[in-house]
């Protein structure tokens, strides 16, 4: 017996929303119609995942890893998730970072269909119909790019599109929020990096980027059609956006539509979250922390901000709050009327009103950090004389080395430690392996936005947020500094485990979605009783029954 009718079993088989592989039992491949068409063995999810996991665990290069994940995802969602939720120490590192950015470096290579909707400029005026040409029509949050800034390695353009995928598979294998929820966009406004745009293998537009107002038009338009095809609901996450463009669209967006900058919002809430850590583990108090920044961009600028509105509630005035943060650009330290070299607008917030200083290790002399923050994608920017004198002027310097991938960062967690004597509290960008030094094995904390937004997405789309206040990412923030234990602190872990991370994003989605019902901030109605079972209801079952039940329904249509 089969099912007769317009959808083949081939094609039951090749939809990766419903596809078992040898999961199917006989009596399904007999009523689904694929009976013959796959192996007679019958294999159990749990046991199809332990033979992903050694086929992946045979591959040799990072990425052919990722290849062989965005593979499997293309074929069997449920299976892919499941790897990840089951080994995610083992299978993140080669979905997300650092190797998503090595998959921007080889983007042709590793392009599948359908990875990311594109929408390029040239569709201005017919924008929405692009978002129609999406399978899936009950789309609820989106991550979109243009490859302006791709990591640590600059404009890329279109060849950035791996990291929205990327992203939203976490909104997935974190948050829990269904795989048909989320839609992964690039938008090819052109490229300006000529060595990207002129290679024969580029699949973008062989074309620069436009001025500043046709890109506005052309991004107010994406928006538009957004919320036309979505609803004002659609939760739109900006990533990798060059730094002037996403500072302009956040202050022209934030309270009009529900979306948020990760590389902002997202970055300041984790590394907030680790100098909490980093201040239990040194007893001391916030407000008497000195923060100096190597970088101004979009993570300097998001941490900067989100440390001024926690030092302002321990009771600092804005000028106190201000002149705790010190950031430093290619230039040297970001003060008024610097001499020969244009100061941005969105660095203003926190340029001091004093004479310039140009180099970093002057500035360390200079204002005696107790915290320094490292974003800059500038390779060993932290030289052995600045961690040195980091160690000169604190009991326990705070150092961040958090530019993406591990080439770009400021430092290793091995000069960290081996320059300040194993003094300091550190942390990274990219997942590092645990560090002997002197006898003693220090785990290093990798201060990632994941451990953020997957949790922020779920908790907006639970209840439909209306937009994301500055006091969400607080909340993000001390959610995640809440989990970590005193086992975490003895062994100078900043932020929970990396097994703890799906908890993590759980905890979150409650307590935004309870910050949003407080605050009349949700648009769904009406207010759940019970928060925890409203946000569990709404995350996406990982176990095959949930497809064949959705087969099920259908038949009996």
């Amino acid at each position: 017996m089969y099912v007769q009718g317009e959808i083949s079993g081939l094609m039951r088989l090749q939809d990766k929303f419903f596809n078992k592989d040898t999961a199917f039992t006989i009596e399904e491949r007999q009523l689904l119609g694929i009976h013959g068409l796959l192996p007679p063995v019958v294999r159990t999810m749990e046991e199809q995942v332990e033979l992903c996991l050694t086929q992946f665990l045979n591959i040799d290069e990072d990425l052919s890893r990722y290849t062989y994940m965005i593979r499997l995802a293309a074929r069997n969602e449920r299976l892919f998730y499941k790897l990840l939720a089951m080994h995610g120490d083992k299978c993140l590192p080669y979905v997300y970072t650092p190797t998503v950015g090595l998959a921007c470096l080889h983007a042709p290579y590793v392009f599948q269909l359908p990875v990311v909707l594109f929408i390029t400029i040239e569709d201005k005026g017919h924008v929405y119909n692009v978002l129609k040409n999406w399978p899936q029509a009950d789309v609820r949050a989106i991550c979109v790019t243009d490859g302006g800034r791709i990591m640590g390695f600059g404009e890329l353009g279109i060849h950035g599109y791996p990291i929205p995928k990327g992203k939203v598979t976490l909104y997935t294998a974190l948050g829990g929020v269904r795989p048909h929820y989320c839609l992964p966009i690039c938008l090819d406004v052109g490229c300006n990096n000529s060595k990207v745009r002129e290679d024969p293998l580029y699949m973008g537009l062989k074309r620069k980027r436009p001025s500043p107002a046709e890109y506005d038009e052309f991004v107010d338009e994406f928006m538009e059609a957004v919320v036309s095809r979505y609803g004002p609901n659609c939760l739109v996450h900006f990533e990798d956006i060059g730094n002037a463009d996403a500072f302009r669209l956040l202050t022209k967006y934030r309270f009009k539509y529900t979306m948020f900058n990760d590389d902002i919002q997202g970055a300041g809430a984790v590394t907030l979250a680790a100098i909490a850590s980093a201040l239990s583990i040194s007893n001391t108090k916030l407000q008497n922390h000195r923060f100096l920044f190597q970088g101004a961009g979009e993570a300097a600028l998001g941490i900067a901000n989100l440390l001024f509105v926690a030092l302002k509630t321990e009771g600092l005035n804005d000028n106190e709050a201000r002149s705790r943060i010190w950031l430093r650009d290619s230039k040297g330290l970001v003060v008024y009327n610097r001499p020969q070299s244009h100061l941005e607008e969105y660095k203003m917030t926190f340029a001091q009103n004093r004479a310039p200083i140009e180099k970093l290790e002057d500035c360390v002399r200079e204002f005696k950090p107790t915290v320094l923050i490292g974003v800059s994608a500038q390779h060993d920017a932290f030289t052995r004389e600045v961690l040195e004198l980091m160690a000169l002027y604190n009991k326990r310097p705070i150092i961040f080395a958090m530019s993406n991938p591990p080439s770009k960062a400021e430092c290793t967690a091995e000069a960290a430690y081996t320059h300040t004597r194993g003094k300091c509290l550190f942390a990274s960008g990219s997942p590092s392996p645990p560090l002997e030094y002197a006898g003693e094995t220090y785990h290093i904390t990798q201060v990632n936005s994941l451990y953020g937004f997957p949790g922020i997405v779920m908790g907006a789309i639970c209840c439909c947020i209306s937009h994301l206040t500055p006091a969400v990412f607080i909340v993000a923030s001390h959610t995640i500094s809440s989990l970590c234990t005193d086992d975490d602190h003895h062994q100078c872990r900043l932020l929970p485990s990396l097994n703890k991370v799906t908890l993590c994003a759980f905890e979150i989605a409650c307590n935004v979605v309870e910050y949003a019902y407080k605050s009349n901030l949700a648009k769904r109605k009406p207010h759940p009783t019970d928060i925890r079972a409203f946000v569990k209801h709404q995350m996406y079952d990982l176990n095959y029954e949930a497809a064949i039940k959705t087969w099920l329904q259908e038949y009996e249509k």
